[in-house]
């Protein structure tokens, strides 16, 4: 009976405890809009994912209503709606804002830079995370790392691309700072949203594009108007995802609740690379049964961009304190990490 009556106390407590952890959280019930569809696999279906693992974990007192883009705001709105509160909460690729965060793109995507694990490990101990939220206070949004997927297709063209001339004059689509070397490179350069690409191209609008990993891309159609694909997507290797929060909203949370949402996202980084690494293969696959030709950026083009690369990074480092701070962090985490990265794993092109 006395070890029954300790088992009693001992389960009342636990319950005690938990009804307390469930009643520290904050009601949350947030309009979400997203830059890209949430059909879009591993790089728009992380943010519902999201969305339902907070509601189960919070037993429903956090709420995130996804909107899809276009819907409550402009695709490439959302972070001008989460800071000026017309929502609290949006979900992006960061870098859409770059012409009133000129370094918010570094933590999108950067040309030539980290690839995702590597990238992750930069934010969570090699102080990235407190570059972004000092970058982004001041424009009074929150921003948390929500998402990340592997290298991006270099971009789907009409025609062959072997030699920087058959760059000039190409009427590309491009995001971020790979848009600025193409252009530096010669390309006509225009920033459209992903729904909007595919008849672009079918039209002759665009002469190519870059967009996302091959299994986004395969959802837009691309394959079916752009038989050339190129890899490696040089210009975005790895690419990053954000829950934007509006600074007052985030402030009103208590600290069990952001815990909450935060750790989610943490999760989603993991699952959206996850997937985003599983499927690829099969994808490639697909592609040239539909006729693609599936090519590598040779060696030539590659150190073409790699320069343009350089150039476009010195300038804006020398016009932008921020941009310079950052860019120089991610640039020193590579650089003490590179013989690890040599010596610590297989070649690639080890069989």
């Amino acid at each position: 009976m006395k070890k029954f009556g300790y088992a009693v106390v001992g389960a009342a407590m636990i319950m005690s405890v938990t009804t307390a952890q469930a009643q520290q959280v904050d009601t949350v019930r947030w309009p979400v809009p997203m830059a890209f569809g949430s059909n879009l696999v591993a790089l728009g279906d992380a943010m519902p994912w999201v969305a339902q693992q907070i509601d189960k974990a919070s037993g429903g007192r956090i709420k995130l209503q996804i909107f899809e883009p276009g819907k409550l705001v402009p695709a490439l709105a959302v972070f001008d709606a989460v800071s000026e509160g017309k929502a609290e909460a949006g979900y992006t690729w960061m870098g859409y804002e770059v012409g009133k965060v000129p370094a918010a793109a570094l933590f999108g995507a950067v040309p030539f830079g980290m690839e995702s694990p590597e990238f992750m490990a930069w934010m969570f101990f090699g102080g990235g995370n407190e570059l972004l939220r000092d970058l982004f206070k001041p424009h009074n949004v929150y921003p948390i790392f929500c998402g990340t997927i592997g290298p991006e297709g270099a971009g789907w063209f009409r025609k062959e691309i072997n030699t920087p001339d058959d760059i000039k004059g190409l009427k590309f689509r491009a995001a971020g700072y790979g848009g600025d070397i193409y252009k530096e490179v010669g390309a006509s350069v225009t920033l459209l949203p992903g729904g909007e690409l595919f008849q672009a191209l079918e039209k002759g609008v665009l002469d190519g594009t870059e967009f996302s990993l091959p299994t986004v891309d395969e959802q837009l159609g691309f394959f079916k108007v752009a038989k050339y694909y190129y890899l490696p997507g040089w210009h975005q290797p790895s690419t990053n995802q954000y829950l934007y929060v509006n600074l007052a909203a985030w402030n009103k949370l208590n600290a069990t609740t952001q815990a909450l949402i935060e750790t989610t996202c943490t999760a989603a980084v993991t699952i959206s690379l996850a997937k985003s690494e599983a499927l690829q293969g099969k994808t490639l696959a697909r592609f040239e049964k539909e006729g693609v030709q599936v090519k590598q950026v040779n060696a030539t083009l590659l150190k073409v961009f790699q320069t343009a690369t350089k150039k476009v990074m010195a300038e804006k480092s020398a016009s932008n304190e921020s941009f310079k701070k950052i860019y120089e962090s991610q640039t020193a985490f590579m650089a003490q990490n590179e013989k690890w990265k040599s010596f610590g794993y297989l070649p690639r092109d080890f069989k």
